[in-house]
């Protein structure tokens, strides 16, 4: 007897108590590397997708992207070559894809590579600069942002304080803001000028402007904020607004 069509589709509901296998139809179209999940809850939404020959229109559907056909206006989505990016983010430059008051985004720096779709590690605000990490690899993006790992995000921040013993003691000692703890791993004095003076902050996680709202809970006011490391990761001589591939010998840093 010839096999059923789409045979073995939907799967059989997991037992009891189980968690359901696979991933969301929505986050298997951005791990393949198509687009964000806000976009593949359009495209989902639309009837755009099919998911072994039948169209689905809901987002949440469980699928195996390794297994499963998966397709988008009839063509099959397969994986696409993982991609490792760093960027060196200017300061007016928002942290998202499409921004609904028509700012600049990161993905401004992109326009001269031909790159599947990407996603940033980890975010910097609009008024923040320095080192951004972009990449399709979500395992390789989770790792870095798993606080567990505890990899260093090294920031050299301008302040409008030259700051003695004593505020370095209270600022190493963190703070309490709207019910988040937030502490450094280390913070110290760079160079200081006549009213101002650099400062190097080490975070083990980076909270929704962590830095910032530290220092704000101690009354000092940051007048620049420039991510300079991502564990032995250097920003280095990078051009400001310019993007490039990392090299395997600094994919290898973040190795083990």
């Amino acid at each position: 007897m010839a096999p059923r069509p789409n045979a073995g589709w939907p799967r059989p509901s997991p037992s009891a108590g189980a968690s359901p296998p696979g991933v969301s139809l929505c986050r298997a179209l951005s791990k393949l590397g198509l687009c964000s999940r806000k976009q593949a809850e359009i495209l989902v939404a639309e009837g755009r997708v099919q998911v072994a020959g039948k169209i689905v229109r809901n987002g949440s559907l469980r699928v195996d992207p390794g297994r499963d056909r998966i397709e988008v206006d009839g063509s099959r989505v397969v994986a696409e070559r993982k991609v490792y990016l760093m960027i060196n983010k200017p300061r007016g430059l928002v942290t998202t894809r499409d921004d609904p008051h028509d700012r600049g985004t990161v993905y401004d720096c992109l326009a001269e590579l031909d790159l599947p779709f990407v996603s940033p590690v980890g975010r910097l605000d609009k008024a923040s600069e320095g080192l951004l990490l972009m990449t399709n690899d979500t395992r390789f993006a989770q790792r870095l942002l798993d606080p567990a790992s505890h990899v260093a995000k090294i920031y050299h921040v301008q302040i409008g304080a030259l700051p003695d013993a004593a505020l370095l003691a209270r600022l190493r000692a963190g703070a309490t803001v709207d019910g988040e703890d937030l502490t450094v791993r280390s913070i110290d004095i760079l160079r200081s000028g006549a009213s101002t003076a650099w400062l190097e902050i080490t975070l083990d996680e980076g909270r929704n402007r962590h830095i910032r709202r530290l220092l704000g809970a101690h009354e000092v006011e940051v007048l620049r904020l420039v991510r300079v490391a991502i564990g032995r990761l250097q920003l280095g001589d990078l051009a400001k607004g310019k993007a490039r591939h990392l090299t395997a010998e600094e994919l290898a840093l973040f190795q083990g």
